[in-house]
């Protein structure tokens, strides 16, 4: 299994909203599409109005490498910057846990 953990930053409340719409179209893409993504899920953090946390699961790597292939991600990669100030990614690598019902 393999995944990511990623914070973003928006610029302002108007560039969250927008963000959001854009996050939800992406969306929905991956969750019609992409078998090899066991979770993606979306969320903004209490008390950080213009934060969002992304915390996404793939059965593995090449999974992960499918998803990023995939022409509504590269849509999104690119335009996700116009509403963004900061991004961190942590590549993260399965230990243990409840809720994920891939074998590692």
């Amino acid at each position: 299994m393999f995944g990511l953990f990623v914070r973003f930053t928006c610029k302002d409340e108007a560039a969250a909203a927008a963000f959001d719409e854009l996050v939800a179209r992406t969306g929905e893409q991956i969750c019609a599409n992409e078998p090899g993504t066991v979770i993606y899920t979306v969320h903004r953090v209490d008390g950080c109005p213009l934060q969002r946390v992304f915390y996404e699961l793939y059965q593995d790597e090449d999974a992960f490498e499918e998803h990023e292939s995939k022409d509504y991600v590269q849509a999104f990669l690119s335009e996700r910057e116009q509403y963004l100030s900061a991004t961190e990614v942590d590549r993260l690598d399965l230990v243990s846990g409840k809720g994920a019902d891939v074998e590692r």
